[in-house]
Parts: structure tokens; sequence; C-alpha cells
């Protein structure tokens, strides 16, 4: 699928499932979009396996509940296509419906909170500019503060 005015379309989709408040779908799954071949070979080594989410961030890491720890420079908390938003409980952003109503990359319920990631965010088309959409929300929402 190469015409991007049906891609953006299937990507709407997702959007209008988080602004209702229901859990997003991927948008892989709604797009038909499939692995290239790098990327097949690149699943087949193990490189896509998802570890659970760490349950504690150390000085120089992060450890799991296991004891398994990880040596980390930096953390770029993403949702990715599967979100793991589990840490996120104690804020009550979740709808009766078990999705996060949305306003773009904004939580509804608390828009300092931006979710790339999640919704239609969550596709390489919609990440970029998801991405640049948060960071300037943030910002302009931080400058107030900043004066």
């Amino acid at each position: 699928m190469n015409n991007p005015d049906e891609l953006t379309a299937r990507t709407t989709k997702v959007e209008e499932r988080v602004r209702t408040g229901l859990p997003p779908r991927s948008v892989v799954s709604v797009t038909g979009l499939h692995l290239r071949s790098q990327e097949q070979a690149a699943l087949e080594r193990g490189v896509y396996t998802r570890l659970p989410m760490f349950t504690r961030i150390t000085p120089d890491g992060v450890e799991w509940s296991d004891g398994h720890a990880e040596h980390v420079d930096a953390i770029l908390w993403a949702t990715g296509f599967r979100a793991d938003l589990a840490h996120l409980a104690p804020l009550h952003l979740r709808e009766p419906s078990g999705g996060i109503r949305m306003n773009g990359t904004a939580t509804v319920l608390d828009p300092r909170i931006h979710l790339v990631g999640y919704g239609p965010s969550a596709s390489t088309i919609g990440a970029n500019r998801a991405g640049f959409t948060a960071a300037r929300s943030l910002r302009n929402l931080l400058k107030p503060l900043a004066a």
C-alpha cells in the first residue's frame, strides 16, 4: 500500500478509537503493513524479543523483579506498538472502556502527559509527526514556567 491518502485514512481509524477512550489497535493491524526482508531476518534472530517492563531505575541502569539488571545511559520512554502503561495507573487516566482518551498525543485528563506511540502515533508515519507535535506542545506548556 503506497497510497498516502489510504494510509492516512487507516491511521485516522486508530485515532478515532483513542478520541473516544477505547484502547488503540495497532496501526499495522489496520494498514496491512508487513515486515521487509531485513526486518523479518531481525525478527528471526530474536532482535525484536520484548522484555517485560523493568521494576526499578538504578543509578546506572534498570533492574527487573528477578534481579536481572542492565546498564543504560539513557531511557527514552516510548509506549511502542503494545503500550505498557501500567506504571501510569496511579494517575487514573484510563476510561471505563479500558482506553485512555487522547487529544493528539496529550491525554485529555492531564494534558501534561503525552503518549507518543499510543494510538495513531504508534506507526512509522504517525511517530515523526506526533513526536514533533508533542515536543512543541510541551515546549509551549512549559514556556510560561521558564519566564
